[in-house]
Order: C-alpha cells, then sequence, then structure tokens
C-alpha cells in the first residue's frame, strides 16, 4: 500500500486527464473497452501529493531567504519600529530600529540576487548586480529625494563610497593580513586600477560642479551647476554601461583572480548553492524590495527627529551611520574572502560597490531628481568633495603594488575613523529642506 502511494506522489497528478484520445471519456463506442475509469480516490491523492509538494517547496523558500541566515534575527525590529512609531512617535527608537530592521533587508537582497544570476548568466547577472546590488542606497536616496531631502541623498552616498572603500576594504585587509600574517596576500592590479581610474572620473564629475560654484564663475548664475550635474552624469552613466561591457564581453580573461590558478576543485566546493528556482527569486527579490521601501520611508521621516533628539549632526547620521546599514553585507562578505585568502574577490566587493555608487547610483539619482522636477546636483560642497578626493587617492596609493597586509588594512580603518570624527564636528552649512 505505502509503495503504491509513493508511486502516485512521484507522478503528475493531471496524468489521468492526459492521456491518448482513445482513453478520454469521449472515445467512441468501439473503443470502449479500452477506457480505463476515472478513478476518483487516485486523483485526490495525487493532488493532496502536489499541495503536500508546493507547502514543502515554499517552506525550504522561506527557510533559505528569512530564517537559515544569522542576520535575520534583526528581522523583526523592521515591524516593531513601525510599531513603536505608531504607538510612541519617539522618532530616535524609530529611527535606530529602522536602521536594525533594515540591515538584513541588504544582505537578503545581495543572496537573491545571486540567486537569480544562475538562471540569467553573466551580463544580465552584471547588470542585476549593479542595480540590486546598491539597492538600499538607492531606495533611501529615492525616498530622500521625493521629501526634498537633496543633502541627505548626496551625503548618505558619499557616506556608501568612504565606507567601502577605508572601513570595509581596511577590515578586510586588516583580517586578512592577521589571517594570514605569514605570507603577502595579492590581489590582480589589473582590475584595481581600472576601478581606481572609474573612481577618479567620479571625483571628476563631482569636483567641477563643486569648484564652478565656489568660484562664483558660472555663466548663468544658479543654473551653470545644475545644467553640467546632469551633463556629467548622463556622461558618467554612459562610462559605466561601457565599463559593463568591456568587463563582462570584451574582456572576460583579462581579470581572472591570480590566487585562482590549480585552486578549481576548492574553489568549487565554495561557490554559492543554487537554493531557489527562478521565480522564487524574482518574487522575493519583488517582497524583499517593497519591505524595504516601506521602511526606508519611515527612516527618511525620522532622520531629522532623530538628530535632534540624539543631539547628532545630519550629515554624521547621513555619512556614517546610513552608510553602515546598507554596506553591512559588503562588509561581510569582502572580510569573509579575505579570510580564506581570495582577495580579488575582496577587492570586487569593497572596491566595486565604490565604483557602482559613484559611477552609476549618484548620476542615477541626478537623473531621477530631473525627471521629479528636484534640484539634484553633483555639487556636493567642498568639505564633501575634498574628503572624497582624499580617500580616493589614499586607497589608489595602497592598491597600486597589488599586496595587502594587516597594516595597510589598519592604516585605512584608522582613516576612517578621522573621516567619522570630521563629520561628527561639521555643522553642514545647506540645510536638506531648502536645498
Amino acid at each position: 500500500m505505502m509503495g503504491s502511494l509513493e508511486e502516485k506522489i512521484e507522478r503528475d497528478p493531471f496524468d489521468n486527464l492526459n492521456d491518448d484520445d482513445d482513453h478520454t471519456p469521449f472515445a467512441s463506442s468501439t473503443s470502449a473497452s479500452k477506457v480505463r475509469p476515472f478513478n476518483f480516490e487516485t486523483t485526490v491523492v495525487d493532488l493532496r501529493s502536489s499541495s503536500a509538494f508546493n507547502i514543502r517547496r515554499i517552506s525550504r523558500s522561506i527557510y533559505f531567504v528569512l530564517i537559515k541566515a544569522k542576520i535575520n534575527i534583526l528581522l523583526p525590529f523592521g515591524p516593531f519600529a513601525i510599531l513603536l512609531h505608531y504607538l510612541t512617535g519617539h522618532q530616535g527608537w524609530v529611527f535606530f530600529f529602522t536602521l536594525l530592521g533594515i540591515t538584513p533587508l541588504a544582505e537578503r537582497l545581495g543572496y537573491t540576487t545571486e540567486q537569480l544570476a544562475f538562471f540569467t548568466g553573466p551580463t544580465v547577472g552584471g547588470l542585476l548586480n549593479a542595480t540590486f546590488g546598491n539597492a538600499t542606497e538607492m531606495i533611501i536616496s529615492i525616498y530622500a529625494l521625493k521629501s526634498n531631502m537633496i543633502r541627505v541623498v548626496q551625503q548618505s552616498l558619499l557616506g556608501s563610497i568612504l565606507s567601502n572603500m577605508l572601513l570595509v576594504l581596511g577590515c578586510a585587509f586588516f583580517t586578512g593580513g592577521i589571517a594570514h600574517y605569514k605570507k603577502v596576500q595579492v590581489f590582480d592590479k589589473a582590475a584595481a586600477i581600472v576601478n581606481s581610474g572609474l573612481l577618479l572620473m567620479a571625483v571628476m564629475g563631482i569636483l567641477f560642479p563643486a569648484v564652478l560654484y565656489f568660484t562664483h564663475s558660472e555663466v548663468h548664475e544658479g543654473k551653470s551647476v545644475l545644467s553640467l550635474s546632469r551633463f556629467s552624469s548622463c556622461i558618467m552613466l554612459l562610462a559605466y554601461a561601457s565599463y559593463l561591457f568591456f568587463q563582462l564581453r570584451s574582456q572576460q580573461n583579462v581579470y581572472t583572480p591570480v590566487n585562482e590558478e590549480g585552486d578549481d576543485g576548492e574553489n568549487s566546493d565554495e561557490e554559492e548553492e543554487l537554493e531557489l528556482t527562478q521565480w522564487e527569486a524574482i518574487a522575493w527579490l519583488a517582497i524583499l524590495t517593497a519591505w524595504m521601501s516601506i521602511l526606508s520611508g519611515y527612516l527618511v521621516d525620522t532622520i531629522e527627529g532623530a538628530s535632534k533628539s540624539l543631539n547628532m549632526s545630519m550629515a554624521f547620521i547621513s555619512v556614517i551611520l546610513l552608510p553602515i546599514v546598507g554596506n553591512a553585507a559588503e562588509h561581510a562578505s569582502a572580510i569573509m574572502f579575505a579570510v580564506k585568502d581570495k582577495l580579488d574577490i575582496t577587492i570586487g566587493v569593497a572596491i566595486g560597490s565604490s565604483t557602482q555608487i559613484s559611477m552609476f547610483v549618484i548620476p542615477f539619482c541626478v537623473v531621477v531628481g530631473w525627471c521629479m522636477g528636484k534640484e539634484m546636483d553633483l555639487n556636493f560642497q567642498l568639505f564633501e568633495t575634498a574628503t572624497l578626493f582624499i580617500t580616493v587617492l589614499v586607497v589608489a596609493f595602497m592598491m597600486q603594488e597589488g599586496t595587502s597586509n594587516y597594516f595597510k588594512g589598519l592604516m585605512l580603518v584608522l582613516c576612517y575613523l578621522i573621516v567619522a570624527a570630521s563629520f561628527f564636528v561639521h555643522d553642514d552649512p545647506i540645510k536638506s529642506g531648502n536645498d
């Protein structure tokens, strides 16, 4: 009896209804003797087994996305923040718990994007990573743009670049150097130099509008900076699209990691496993993005109140606190790969994410603001622009040799502490609502 039930579970539940024409209930009387009678009990068992399979499949998907990762312990803080908003209205606590609730969503979005990339191929997968790899920053920035908080957009995106280049890369170099203190860790200089060049191009795009503004040399006062920013943003998007094509199609073999040779067996064991189907990955991508959008709305609405209740400047919250949430996934994965002596992946995570934000997310926000009628520009003000310029130079010098050790990582982390302290005492002369 049990053997027959197992055979029925393996069969399609509609097998009884999909036989040849001469076995259907509408067959001619001459073939009536060949008609297989419709078995109601068998069909019910098959339908029940199909339902049980779908339930197991959904449960398995929920486990992989919402339970398996340890960081998911922070997921309940999202609904708790919304509940706290309506019960107490204390914006400082709502801001804090919303930050905690968004942190695992950033990591889970990266996970579902990687799962979907299994089905799309390298080119589309690269575009997905470019789009959803920094989805947290993009969603928060769009909500801030809708609220006309342009300085929050500029400073939070700047903070993401600084956090990835100094804190994330510094911690990865430091932990990797400690774990492999007996040898020098190496990475591919070619990919690092290309990313450094793109970052310098981004600095150029951000620097010129600021110089134009502070030298009072605009042809049309109050309009030239905005026009230059929009033109430069279109050029930066074109450059980033060219970079994706160059990396994914034209020069796929140029950036093979230097420590991959002779290590194929080990790498194959550590590759990401396929755990979701294509439609499951798409569904979870939509669900997580929608939930992050909801939490981002509460986060943006409570920034000013949190600034007053926590006695912190808006600049410090935007440049230091918000990016830590958005870069939580990058921080963890960069350190993990550095400990495994896979610095090429570490560079791709930390510096690649900075390149995405500077060459894709920032100009994308300028274009979106243009469509929304908001005067979002690339004039990040003198203090922020100088900080970005010096940071790019420091990191470029650190990577020029193609080697890493714990001391380089320590220097990068200490540089980030100086940047954080600078923004803690920095009073932004331009307020968000007035920009």
